[in-house]
């Protein structure tokens, strides 16, 4: 078992490491940042978290399965790519809504892909890991 320090660490730390890995997340479609950082951020924090708790608790506060996360992130991707060739252009190409949406700016598939990333990134490295936990 875990020492308290940890495990009260951990339940102090898990809000504040997944709400600062959301804003790597929507700041890096403009500046540095992105995806990826930010998935690795939600995916440590939760990996410290199943440290302390163990990993049937981290999976019980994450509520869903890591694959469902990783299958999300594959669709959001794809989204992303794709939404150029529905719009006549070339795959990968980035688009933009015409209007802002609060606090975010203007919507585009480059945010949709950064959010693929994101997911697919927590996704494949807490299946690793609570898999490994587990064992």
């Amino acid at each position: 078992m875990s020492s308290v320090i940890l495990r009260t660490a951990t339940r102090l730390l898990l809000p504040l490491l997944l709400v600062f890995s959301a804003f790597i997340l929507l700041r890096g479609h403009n500046e540095p940042g992105g995806g990826f950082i930010g998935g690795l951020l939600s995916a440590g924090a939760l990996s410290a978290y199943a440290l302390a708790w163990g990993p049937a608790e981290a999976r019980r506060v994450l509520r869903v399965d890591p694959r469902t996360l990783l299958g999300a992130g594959l669709l959001c991707v794809c989204a992303a790519a794709f939404a150029g060739i529905a719009a006549g252009r070339e795959v990968l190409t980035g688009l933009w809504a015409p209007f802002e949406v609060p606090g975010l700016g203007k919507v585009s598939t480059v945010l949709l892909f950064d959010l693929g990333v994101h997911l697919g990134v927590v996704g494949a490295t807490l299946s690793i890991l609570f898999n490994l936990g587990e064992d």
